[in-house]
């Protein structure tokens, strides 16, 4: 049966062109179990294509027409073909993380076919150091990040020695069908149901709007910001993507945020704010105003807590609100950096915490709505944009994953870059490491290696200022 599409599902579709591809990806690098290798991971992988069983999230493709007044909805892809989307890749010589970044900052440039699913797997090998790299991008309409990270989730298992685990695209044992059933002609119905729901929370939103611009207006933390300078990072950009990832030990950032009263979300966008400090000072381009970071939280199950928390559910979209962060880069002290994130996080969780999660997403598009307005009409770029970043963190597993034996080792996330918006810095947890994928414009932010080095610098100087 047809189903509707949410209107902030639907914005990401409208505002897609060839320079601006709008999909989230993963780049996971699996160990093969003992005895095992890269071939033989590749012939697991191979096998459970043989079988054409995909979940019924990867079937669905969008479609508008006449009858849904113009509105996107989803349908299955009754002609579904698994080749299109599970591909082959190999990395040339000589097959290390560099090969395999320039891969993937290739696939990663280009767009999905809107007449499929849309979504891609890529099987890739040849890395030197013997493990298996799988690269997968899912159109931001059909998941956000967290959705994305369930997928590769409800396939692993926390025990080496299983072998009888599904592929990231096959249906679980037990299939859960998507919760809405609604038909094609109940989509104008659909969407009135939708107004009036959230005419039930226009009460609470006016007073909401109004403390909300009362913190902007005083560079508090919340859903909206009116500080944000132009930077170099913010400038019309191309199609073409370049990807970097580095890890470091979870338990690093965790025993920061101990000492200094924070997060580990604190300490993430910390080091992010020294390492663009850094970027930006050597090229003679740090604005005298603190760069403002937009950092999405997740809406999912625990409504009250606005934390990147939370399981998606199997019918996929987003469900996300957002903070303003002051990155506090005017600072040269990386200590007086963490302490204006941390306050800055306190005061946006405290404002989001008395509103209903319809007020929270309401208040974030009124936040983003330059950018949207900018990425919908096809302008070159705010003349002060609403924020300088995108910021996030993805909570991944905590604990060691296998599938069929393989060891999950790494897992990298991509994100989406837009006018206005030339660099994306988004982190995921796994078992005790953090990634941190930076995903920017070639043309726009060249040469991103130096910003890892710059973290690495970072929580280093972060360290040593909280007394480590």
């Amino acid at each position: 049966m047809p189903l509707p599409m949410s209107p902030t599902d639907s914005v990401f579709l409208i505002g897609e062109s060839r320079e601006h591809p709008l999909h989230v990806g993963g780049l996971v690098l699996l160990q093969p179990p003992d005895g095992a290798d890269a071939h033989d991971v590749r012939r697991m992988l191979d096998t459970s294509m043989t079988e054409n069983k995909v979940t019924p999230l990867l079937r669905k493709r969008p479609r508008r027409s006449a009858s849904s007044l113009g509105q996107w909805f989803w349908e299955t892809d009754n002609q579904f073909d698994i080749g299109h989307h599970i591909r082959h890749d190999a990395l040339a010589r000589p097959g290390g993380m560099t090969e395999l970044s320039a891969l993937v900052s290739r696939l990663h440039g280009s767009l999905l076919d809107r007449n499929r699913p849309l979504w891609e797997m890529h099987l890739i090998e040849g890395l030197t150091d013997g493990r298996f790299a799988v690269y997968t991008k899912i159109h931001h309409s059909l998941a956000d990040g967290i959705g994305a990270m369930r997928l590769l989730r409800r396939s692993l298992t926390i025990d080496a020695d299983k072998r009888d685990m599904t592929a990231p695209w096959e249906p679980r044992h037990r299939i859960l069908q998507p919760r809405n059933t609604t038909g094609l002609l109940d989509l104008p119905l659909s969407a009135v149901r939708t107004a009036i729901d959230f005419a039930g929370e226009a009460t609470g939103l006016v007073p909401a709007l109004t403390g909300s611009v009362l913190r902007a207006l005083r560079n508090q933390g919340g859903p909206m910001s009116f500080a944000a300078p132009h930077s170099a990072l913010n400038v019309p950009i191309t199609g073409a993507r370049q990807f970097v990832a580095r890890s470091w030990a979870l338990d690093r950032l965790r025993l920061v945020a101990k000492y200094a009263d924070g997060t580990i979300n604190d300490v993430v966008l910390a080091m992010s704010s020294g390492a663009l400090r850094r970027y930006l000072v050597e090229r003679g381009a740090l604005p005298e105003r603190p760069l403002v970071a937009m950092v999405p939280v997740s809406l999912r199950n625990e409504r009250s807590r606005p934390e990147p928390l939370g399981e998606p559910s199997d019918t996929g979209g987003n469900e996300i609100g957002m903070l303003m962060c002051n990155l506090g880069t005017h600072h040269a002290d990386p200590g007086d950096r963490l302490e204006s994130v941390r306050r800055s996080m306190v005061e946006g969780k405290t404002a989001l915490r008395g509103m209903s999660p319809t007020q929270v997403i309401a208040l974030s598009a009124l936040g983003a709505a330059p950018l949207a307005l900018d990425m919908l009409f096809g302008r070159h770029g705010p003349v002060r944009p609403p924020f300088n970043i995108v910021i996030s963190n993805v909570p991944g597993p905590a604990a060691p994953l296998y599938w069929n034996g393989a060891r999950l080792d790494a897992l990298y996330p991509l994100s989406v870059t837009l006018d206005g918006q030339a660099l994306n810095i988004t982190c995921t947890t796994t078992d005790n490491s953090i990634a941190f994928g930076l995903t920017g414009c070639r043309r726009a932010v060249p040469q991103l290696e130096p910003i890892l080095d710059h973290l690495d610098d970072e929580l280093a100087a972060l360290e040593s200022a909280v007394g480590i």
